[in-house]
């Protein structure tokens, strides 16, 4: 069956470009467009959609509460946020709210598409190392609210569950992460899984979100 995906931007020619890629592809279809993210909630009350490229700079409601609340309900699609370089605070906040990773609106065709199959089949799709350049530069600025120690969170983590944690939340792959420990790729994968049910997170992007709210790790890369 192709991947469902809708189109959440309030400029219509960006929507239609991204709707001629994605149109292309045997295996994708644009099931759904909206202008801004209150349209968008709206539409997925009766519109089945698997993934949601979600502006964050719209109208009546951003893309980032707009996120938050899709993420909320039973069963929702995956979200992924479209930013530029000067937005990247919004796609901080959108991870926060739920959203599967980011992406930049000048994308090249190939890793959009890329994209929305790994988020198709569960995966984040933001590279971790990405991710990690733009968690140090806004981490500091927003801060978590959260009280309890930094241990509290990773209490029921085994010695090498953390180890794996804060490589993962340093920017390391699976497969950079295994050459690390000398495990092989599959082990560092069950660590991971096991990671995320332990914290009760929903995948690695969250995993690096976590490290840096609770100063796990610091920004500028260092484990705390």
């Amino acid at each position: 069956m192709a991947i469902r995906v809708m189109l959440v931007d309030d400029q219509v020619l960006l929507r239609t470009g991204f709707r001629m890629v994605l149109a292309a592809q045997p295996d994708m279809e644009v099931v759904a467009e909206a202008g801004d993210g209150a349209e968008a909630v709206e539409i997925l009350r009766s519109t089945a959609v698997d993934v949601v490229l979600m502006d964050v700079r719209m109208p009546r409601l951003d893309g980032v509460e707009a996120t938050r609340r899709i993420r909320a309900r039973t069963d929702p699609p995956k979200v992924l946020i479209l930013t530029t370089f000067d937005l990247d605070e919004y796609a901080f906040s959108g991870l926060k709210a739920g959203a599967s990773g980011f992406m930049l609106k000048d994308v090249p065709p190939g890793e959009l598409l890329s994209a929305i199959r790994s988020v198709h089949s569960g995966d984040a799709v933001v590279a971790p190392s990405t991710t990690r350049r733009l968690l140090d530069r806004f981490s500091p600025m927003l801060p978590s609210g959260r009280k309890e120690p930094q241990d509290k969170h990773v209490e029921k983590l085994t010695g090498r569950e953390r180890e794996v944690m804060m490589l993962v939340a340093q920017g390391l792959s699976n497969g950079e992460i295994a050459a690390r420990l000398v495990l092989s790729e599959a082990t560092v994968k069950t660590h991971v899984g096991r990671i995320l049910t332990k914290l009760g997170l929903r995948d690695r992007v969250q995993v690096v979100v976590l490290a840096y709210e609770t100063g796990l790790v610091r920004a500028g890369g260092g484990t705390g």
